[in-house]
């Protein structure tokens, strides 16, 4: 039995964060409804934790938490830029703390380091509106967050890359307003009825797919679902992000619908071994971030 972990789970839990078991050395939980399992109450932590080295999870929702987690590029995890070459520029904390500089700043809030040489800011849900939810790389490459329905490991707990360690004590801050105002989700106008669909759209429909656009279509989806199915560990989410911008931007034009690029992702992801959970949600989020460059084809 590892004392230290009864001793930071229990520490997790006097801040008022209910805690659930992950498996022993791993990121991933060791029980079903997690959320709803989560626990703050010292007996029961203790009574778990006497029964496995188990690793700590921490349910950001019940917690009433919105983590902003700032990692950095794993092998497979590169950014491209347009003309293909790789993104060197900033990443993570620096890309982040670029625009805390413009706003209103992030204050020094509870603050852990993770094995990856990554940080987590925990920072306190704003009150009087809707729930935020889990987010990949909205707010910034390799910045997600986790909130209403996710969870992230909680300090004191140990993988075979290293411990995650709390490196500011102090109390978790409230989420500055300029982040929320990031995070909230968007609000999409009401389509009237009986209005007129967009020329683009109306290429979406299968009768209008024909020759070099159906080709091209083809290839486009074949080629990010393949990438997403043979992506390894630590680089797959990404890689599933960034095959979702590049459908999202398609299915913005009218060149696919959300389903035809829904679907194939989801299957590859599973491939790759994502759990279905986290897969819809980064394809949502590469979508919404795809669909704010739509993309035009010159197929002629």
């Amino acid at each position: 039995m590892d004392r230290s972990l009864i001793a930071s789970a229990v520490a997790c839990a006097r801040r008022g964060w209910p805690v659930f078991p992950l498996l022993k050395g791993g990121k991933r939980p060791a029980i079903k409804d997690w959320e709803t399992r989560a626990t703050t109450d010292p007996d029961r932590i203790r009574a778990c934790w006497s029964r496995g080295d188990w690793n700590i999870g921490l349910a950001t929702g019940p917690a009433g938490l919105v983590v902003v987690d700032l990692d950095r590029p794993k092998g497979g995890q590169e950014r491209f830029n347009g003309d293909g070459s790789i993104y060197t520029g900033a990443v993570g904390y620096d890309t982040l703390a670029a625009e805390a500089e413009g706003a209103s700043g992030l204050g020094e809030t509870f603050t852990v380091a993770t094995p990856s040489g990554g940080w987590h800011l925990y920072f306190t849900h704003p009150e009087g509106v809707a729930p935020l939810r889990n987010t990949a790389s909205t707010l910034a490459y390799l910045v997600d967050t986790r909130a209403h329905g996710g969870y992230v490991v909680a300090p004191g707990s140990r993988t075979d890359a290293g411990a995650y360690t709390v490196i500011h004590k102090g109390a978790a801050l409230p989420l500055p307003a300029w982040l929320a105002a990031r995070l909230a989700p968007a609000q999409r106008p009401p389509h009237a009825p009986g209005a007129a669909v967009p020329a683009a759209a109306r290429l979406a429909r299968s009768e209008r797919r024909t020759g070099r656009l159906a080709a091209y279509l083809a290839a486009a989806i074949d080629r990010e679902t393949t990438a997403v199915a043979s992506a390894t560990e630590g680089g797959r989410n990404h890689r599933l992000y960034c095959a979702a911008v590049a459908l999202g931007q398609l299915a913005a034009s009218g060149y696919l619908t959300v389903a035809e690029a829904t679907e194939p992702l989801t299957a590859a992801a599973r491939t790759a071994g994502l759990e279905d959970l986290e897969t819809a949600r980064t394809i949502a989020s590469g979508l919404t971030a795809g669909a704010r460059n739509p993309r035009t084809l010159d197929l002629d």
